[in-house]
């Protein structure tokens, strides 16, 4: 089975500027992959070179198998897009805009379909209303149920929750799921990383137009994350047994990170214990999808900032 999509040397230039640099990247179905990197580091516009909204300069891209040189049409009515900017047809009402969208795919009318999705979206007693009186949220659910209206076997969330209530980012967080669930392969980018943390498989990471990672995100994790080990004393220690920490000047406490040749928290802990030293509190803190992708931003994984 050929994968979902799958591009070799992409790029895209605007005379002095490249936005895209040689981006070679394979999504298979059924997973989710998160696209993250700063603001202008050419996530939409890889996104856009795969939907047909922006002409590429070099490159390939093929989508379930067929190259968008030799067929640019067809493959892209299984692609659903949720782009950043809001943008339909203010005088229609969100059923009709549903609907109209189905026939820009060429399906047939499917109200079925069309309720699941206001349902899931929580559009339903909006139904009839006209698309300009939807409020900024009401706007960016629609958007999203249009992406989807269609069945697309791969979409691209564009910034799917920029904006939004929290109640819908954890409904989106759901659907998403239940997307996958169905095979249905999905792209996302967000500056919201507690999203991609939770729903992505795989991460790549892109910074002025290089796609500089791409990794599951356990190992990207498990690689990059660290453990740290806060410990409070309830009195002053002078000292600390070999190995178990950096000791605060003050000596009311200690920091320990966790790596492949320090101790693991359990063992500190047992040595404090052993060596009867007054602890107080303890914490353990793990490393977010955001503290890792700094790293790769500012470190030798990604480009120097």
């Amino acid at each position: 089975m050929p994968a979902v999509l799958e591009v070799e040397g992409l790029t895209k230039r605007y005379k002095q500027l490249t936005a895209l640099d040689h981006a070679t990247l394979t999504i298979d179905a059924g997973e989710i992959f998160a696209l993250l990197g700063p603001n202008g580091a050419g996530k939409t516009t890889l996104i856009g070179c795969v939907c047909g909204l922006v002409k590429k300069t070099e490159g390939k891209v093929k989508l379930f198998g067929i190259d968008q040189d030799v067929d640019p049409v067809k493959p892209r009515f299984d692609v659903g897009l949720v782009p950043q900017e809001i943008n339909f047809d203010p005088f229609f009402s969100v059923r009709e805009s549903l609907e109209i969208q189905l026939g820009y795919y060429g399906r047939p009318a499917d109200r079925a379909r069309i309720d699941e999705l206001l349902a899931a979206l929580k559009l339903t007693d909006k139904a009839e209303a006209q698309t300009r009186a939807l409020s900024g949220g009401m706007k960016r659910r629609l958007l999203i149920a249009k992406a989807l209206v269609h069945r697309p076997k791969l979409v691209f969330l564009d910034e799917p929750t920029a904006g939004v209530d929290i109640e819908l980012r954890r409904d989106l967080w759901n659907y998403v799921r239940k997307l996958r669930g169905e095979g249905t392969t999905v792209v996302l980018t967000t500056h919201y990383l507690e999203e991609a943390e939770q729903l992505a498989d795989r991460v790549g990471v892109i910074d002025r137009g290089r796609l500089s990672l791409v990794e599951r995100k356990e190992a990207l994790m498990k690689r990059l994350g660290e453990r740290r080990l806060e410990v409070r004393f309830g009195t002053p220690v002078a000292a600390l047994p070999p190995g178990t920490g950096t000791l605060a000047a003050d000596g009311l406490s200690l920091t320990h990170v966790e790596t492949k040749e320090a101790l693991p928290s359990t063992e500190v802990l047992r040595q404090l214990y052993a060596a009867n030293l007054p602890v107080a509190d303890v914490a353990v803190h793990t490393s977010s999808l955001e503290d890792v992708l700094l790293r790769v931003l500012r470190g030798p994984e990604g480009s120097a900032r």
